[in-house]
């Protein structure tokens, strides 16, 4: 076979796109700049000590999260935060999607078992770290990113197992906009024990071999977080 020729300097970028990606969103979630503040894709670069081109294209990609907005002829603002209404339309949207995911993977647990069971550890890992820094007064963005990545894969062991590709897309595109939830909880995580408590439990409903409990837990877990969304927004 002929020797292949990779453009290396486009997977540089890619990965560099994503370090700037992450400073950016931490800064968004951090709460700074305020709703409104313009965010100037050069400004940003001589910070980051980069070129414009990767600020242009994590900007791309976190206005599919709806954290920042882009006008014309004006460039990218910060997006306000989700009211009450938008938050209850995104959760229950959620609810439909993961509820029907669950009731299609409740067919498949022996191989999915083991997987949920793995993630879940690494979730409950996460959370004891952000509990650890709590009991020491220390609010540490890069913990709550750990966590929330963490129940996320939970999530998405699910999603693989459910057999259906669409719903699959459905829920990464649903993902981008529940960094939004993350925005409005200005205290840091202050749902871990509740949220790793209702992993275990759909864990449980999965253990059955009854796909409708499975789907019966996955829904009260994902109206449990509306309910502690609306709380934190408040």
């Amino acid at each position: 076979m002929n020797s292949l020729t990779f453009n290396t300097t486009t997977i540089a970028r890619r990965g560099l796109r994503d370090d700037v990606h992450d400073s950016i969103l931490e800064l968004l979630l951090r709460g700074d700049p305020e709703p409104g503040t313009r965010l100037s894709i050069d400004t940003i670069a001589r910070q980051l000590g980069v070129s414009p081109t990767p600020v242009r294209e994590a900007l791309v990609q976190l206005e599919r999260t709806g954290l920042v907005t882009r006008e014309a002829l004006k460039g990218y603002r910060v997006a306000p935060p989700l009211g009450a209404e938008q938050i209850t339309e995104l959760v229950r949207a959620r609810e439909m999607l993961e509820g029907t995911a669950a009731l299609l993977a409740g067919s498949s647990t022996t191989e999915l078992l083991p997987e949920l069971r793995a993630a879940h550890e690494r979730h409950r890992a996460a959370g004891e770290a952000i509990m650890s820094a709590m009991d020491d007064d220390h609010d540490d963005v890069a913990l709550s990113a750990e966590y929330y990545a963490r129940d996320q894969d939970f999530h998405r062991v699910i999603f693989r197992h459910c057999g259906n590709r669409y719903l699959s897309e459905m829920k990464d595109n649903l993902g981008a906009q529940l960094h939004r939830l993350r925005q409005i909880v200005n205290r840091g995580v202050t749902d871990v024990q509740e949220a790793i408590g209702e992993h275990e439990a759909i864990i449980a409903a999965f253990e059955t071999g009854d796909p409708q409990q499975a789907q019966r837990a996955m829904e009260q877990h994902i109206r449990n977080v509306l309910v502690r969304s609306l709380r934190d927004e408040q």
